[in-house]
């Protein structure tokens, strides 16, 4: 997220963000809580520890910063609106928030998060984000970009339908891999997620298996800041 170009819009949206994030999930059956804990479950199946530093970057009110205690000890979070920041402090006592990224430590962090940021971002500003997000991990420091899917037809209508993106330009998976690679990650990889809704609860232990196939509402890509970066 841009330091300064979503500030107006997102502080405007802070007050009424929860309620509009819930209405734009609504057809999946699922309240914003169960998506925040899918990607703290993915971030613990894929193997991050429990004590490492994590960034989640974009926060906005915190939904997911929430939900990564008690998995995870030692959590931040930037977002350069500030009401938004203000709510998330609420939700996250414990968490340590910026509304600079010029104040969050370089170098410091083993996993970064950007879940459903670079949407919002111009396509101009995208490399320029992620390399901003590369110096602040560790060597060999992991970033984990959650994206909407745009394949998934049900995917695009809650997009198109939520006051909040608006502006939202859609990444498609490919995209994501090569923003990762050109911002100077390494071993970039691709999951889809978030295949059932809550109706085929049921059938959610397969998806794992179903990673390769290019149907779930939303994709995680990852990659991984070179060991002498």
């Amino acid at each position: 997220m841009a330091e300064s170009s979503n500030k107006p819009q997102f502080d405007q949206y802070a007050s009424e963000y929860e309620a509009m994030h819930a209405a734009s999930v609504a057809a999946s059956g699922e309240s914003t809580v169960y998506f925040a804990d899918y990607k703290v479950g993915v971030l613990q199946r894929m193997g991050v520890k429990p004590d490492a530093p994590i960034l989640d970057f974009g926060c906005g009110i915190g939904n997911l910063v929430e939900r990564l205690f008690p998995a995870f000890e030692n959590v931040h979070g930037f977002d350069p609106s500030t009401k938004s920041l203000e709510v998330a402090q609420r939700r996250a006592p414990s968490a340590v928030l910026h509304a600079d990224t010029a104040l969050i430590p370089d170098q410091h962090f083993e996993c970064a998060v950007l879940s459903c940021v670079l949407h919002h971002v111009p396509p101009a500003e995208r490399l320029a984000l992620m390399q901003t997000l590369r110096r602040k991990l560790s060597p060999r420091g992991r970033v984990f970009i959650f994206e909407h899917n745009p394949f998934n037809p049900v995917t695009r209508h809650a997009v198109a339908t939520c006051p909040f993106d608006h502006d939202a330009i859609l990444l498609w998976p490919w995209e994501a891999k090569r923003l990762a690679k050109e911002a100077g990650f390494e071993g970039v990889g691709l999951e889809y997620i978030t295949f059932f809704p809550h109706a085929l609860a049921a059938l959610r232990p397969l998806e794992p298996s179903l990673s390769w196939l290019p149907l779930g509402a939303q994709y995680v890509t990852v990659g991984a800041n070179p060991a002498h970066a």
